[in-house]
């Protein structure tokens, strides 16, 4: 029976690729995004820096045969790209 909720599921999601939701049986709304790293919802278009095997990149959350997926579309991120100036050793004394 568990198998049979995750193939309507699945079915419910083979509708339009453009759309963010899926209407169900019974008007039902299947919404369909991604998750970040600690769970929390990101909808479909917006753009993060992920983190996956020490390489960091930006990504978009993208439906690739109707699934809700990761695209990376840039190398790096912007905030691992900001160079940032170092601490001087010693302070000027006064």
């Amino acid at each position: 029976m568990k198998h049979a909720s995750v193939l309507v599921c699945l079915a419910l999601l083979v509708v339009t690729a453009a759309r963010a939701d899926v209407t169900g049986p019974g008007g039902k709304t299947v919404d369909c995004y991604c998750t970040d790293k600690q769970g929390g919802r990101i909808e479909l278009g917006e753009t993060i820096c992920l983190q996956v095997d020490g390489r960091m990149f930006m990504a978009q959350c993208q439906m690739s045969l109707n699934v809700p997926m990761w695209r990376e579309v840039q190398e790096g991120c912007l905030s691992a790209r900001a160079h940032q100036t170092p601490a001087p050793d010693s302070l000027p004394q006064l």
